[in-house]
């Protein structure tokens, strides 16, 4: 496909860095138009960017727009995503329907992470992973996040996956798709909202040299056909007892409006927001620049 056909846009920025061949930090979109509020998600994405651009790297944050990809937003772009009333949620199975269609999309981890992907690009941070589904022993609910990381060679910098999941579930997936997860600093298996889920991680690394190191080795031994999962805990959880009683009421009132599916996650976030007095999204927005920052220093250790 000749580059004047291609649906994939980069902007200025990304497209001097590939280049130049410096490191790029992949930045999913759909936490700026699904996951935080008006105005705050243009805020926390210029922040973000800030962030990586402050620890060497370049940010790539990453959406579709009137049908073209683009890899790497202008200002413009970013208040296009966390402004217009148009931007569907898109995973990797809807991105052609999107782009053939002329749509808006803020990407999820798993379109994020096959654009990514495509573009080179090996490092991405994002807030808390998809999983299994509380109740998916009926429902079968279960986030493309897990399929796509399965296929993709790249490294994903998280808070785990998202509490309001089932998180023992999901780590055997992780396990039994050859996803690799090591604990920044940590030993326990971070719950997004809480530094510690209740389960415990096998390796452990105190540096982006060493997670530097780590990917070198995956393409060694050709053990990089999956991602690597980066689990970066908060620094200030939630309370517990506060968390599950909130919880508890968002998967009633989810049940009671028959929100199924991928409205479920963003439908439970915003009422994690408004039950807790704000308390979430401060812990939802010093997640994904805490991961932004990881990742920057692991594009850069991993470019020497």
């Amino acid at each position: 496909m000749s580059e004047s056909n291609s649906p994939v846009i980069y902007s200025d920025e990304v497209k001097t860095a590939r280049e130049k061949r410096t490191p790029i930090v992949a930045l999913e979109s759909t936490i700026i138009s699904h996951g935080l509020p008006r105005p705050q998600n243009l805020l926390v994405a210029r922040e973000v960017e800030a962030i990586v651009r402050a620890h060497g790297a370049t940010p790539a944050t990453i959406a579709v727009i009137d049908g073209k990809i683009h890899v790497g937003l202008s200002d413009k772009d970013l208040i296009a995503i966390a402004t217009r009333d148009d931007i569907v949620k898109a995973s990797s199975r809807d991105l052609a329907v999107v782009v053939a269609q002329g749509k808006s999309a803020a990407t999820t981890v798993a379109a994020t992470a096959h654009i990514a992907s495509l573009a080179g690009i090996k490092v991405f941070a994002t807030g808390g992973l998809g999983g299994v589904h509380r109740g998916a022993h009926e429902s079968f609910d279960e986030s493309a996040d897990l399929t796509a990381l399965s296929q993709l060679d790249i490294t994903v910098v998280c808070a785990g996956v998202k509490s309001i999941l089932d998180i023992e579930a999901t780590l055997e997936r992780l396990e039994t798709l050859a996803i690799a997860v090591v604990g920044y600093r940590t030993s326990h298996f971070p719950g997004f909202y809480f530094t510690d889920s209740g389960f415990s991680l096998e390796h452990r690394v105190e540096s982006a040299d060493e997670i530097a190191a780590i990917i070198h080795a995956r393409a060694l031994i050709q053990t990089n056909r999956s991602a690597l999962i980066v689990a970066n805990p908060v620094e200030k959880e939630m309370d517990h007892a506060r968390h599950d009683a909130i919880l508890a009421s968002g998967l009633r009132k989810a049940k009671e409006a028959n929100i199924v599916g991928k409205a479920v996650t963003p439908f439970l976030l915003e009422h994690f927001h408004e039950a807790s007095d704000g308390e979430s999204l401060a812990v939802n927005i010093e997640i994904i620049k805490s991961n932004s920052a990881l990742a920057a220093d692991i594009a850069m250790a991993s470019a020497q």
